[in-house]
């Protein structure tokens, strides 16, 4: 729930708009445990927005560059929790921010806001709000929309559920162009299981495209020259499309990651009994792209799964 001044902004309206970047100037203690593709973007960010930053990565290597640029690299987790302001978790899934925020149980006290970042799905976002009672912890379910080029920039969207906390402010607005405040603990969750959706069905349907073009012969400068400037155009399939012709897989969203979200939209659609096919099918390609060894590639790597010859 919302409440005091965010309730009031909010109560005619069905979410809480932020677009603006307001920078704080009270620096914040934040704890930032996973340092991947995202989490170090994001800890960059806050770094330079002037936060005081302690990390923690399971692989400590991913976690030294932040330290390079004025983090604090924690040994454990609750060594890098105690005594922050705001805990956020950014791990890959469920289960690694169970593990992350267990061991982080030493450090936490009751009170500290705990913004939970990582798309973890609607099973596992409601027991990590159990753990957060558990422990007196203030919950947010903040997942954020946007890969890697918008976590480096700081114009990821936050989808945030749950309690409107003022500490937060300063920390979304480091990492996000804005923030959405859209309802209870798992509202964010299941919104951001919806946008991550589209963009799975997307990319999946451009890879497989390609990949039919590839073996009928067809010029893929021609191909961009039918689609160009037409209503089938966007950004994305520009980008995408680039990203095929040059042969750069550099991943703003990995294979492995996309394929750990078609399950769990696949999960949550089966609890609200509605069929996904297209996400299901979308699993299966990026799985064969991992046998064939394009897991840590761009998600656009399912183009791979059309010739698992």
């Amino acid at each position: 729930m919302l409440t005091g001044a965010a309730w009031s902004r909010s109560s005619t309206w069905p979410y809480l708009y932020c677009p603006l970047k307001i920078r704080s100037f009270e620096m914040t203690t934040v704890a930032l445990l996973g340092t991947g593709i995202m989490g170090a973007a994001m800890g960059r960010n806050l770094l330079k927005a002037g936060h005081d930053l302690r990390v923690w990565n399971r692989t400590k290597e991913k976690a030294q560059s932040l330290e390079a640029d004025g983090a604090t690299l924690a040994g454990d987790p609750a060594e890098a929790v105690a005594g922050a302001d705001v805990v956020i978790t950014m791990l890959n899934d469920g289960d690694a921010v169970r593990r992350a925020i267990e061991a982080a149980a030493p450090g936490l006290r009751a009170g500290q806001v705990w913004a939970q970042m990582s798309t973890v799905g609607v099973v596992a976002i409601e027991r990590l709000a159990e753990f957060a009672r558990e422990h007196g912890l203030v919950f947010v379910d903040a997942p954020v929309q946007g890969t890697r080029q918008p976590a480096e920039a700081g114009t990821l969207v936050v989808l945030a559920g749950g309690p409107a906390d003022p500490r937060l402010d300063s920390v979304f607005s480091a990492v996000g162009s804005k923030t959405l405040w859209v309802g209870d603990v798992g509202a964010a969750t299941r919104l951001k299981l919806t946008t991550v959706g589209f963009g799975i069905a997307l990319t999946s349907v451009l890879a497989e495209v390609l990949g039919l073009a590839k073996g009928l012969g067809v010029d893929l400068a021609q191909f961009r020259e039918v689609i160009t400037g037409g209503p089938m155009d966007s950004p994305y399939l520009q980008a995408k499309l680039k990203a095929v012709s040059e042969g750069d897989f550099t991943p703003s969203f990995s294979v492995s990651n996309a394929e750990k979200d078609t399950r769990l939209i696949a999960e949550a659609a089966e609890q609200a009994g509605v069929v996904v096919d297209l996400a299901r099918a979308a699993g299966d390609r990026f799985r064969r792209a991992e046998a064939l060894g394009h897991g840590e590639e761009d998600m656009v790597d399912g183009y791979f799964a059309s010739f698992p010859g």
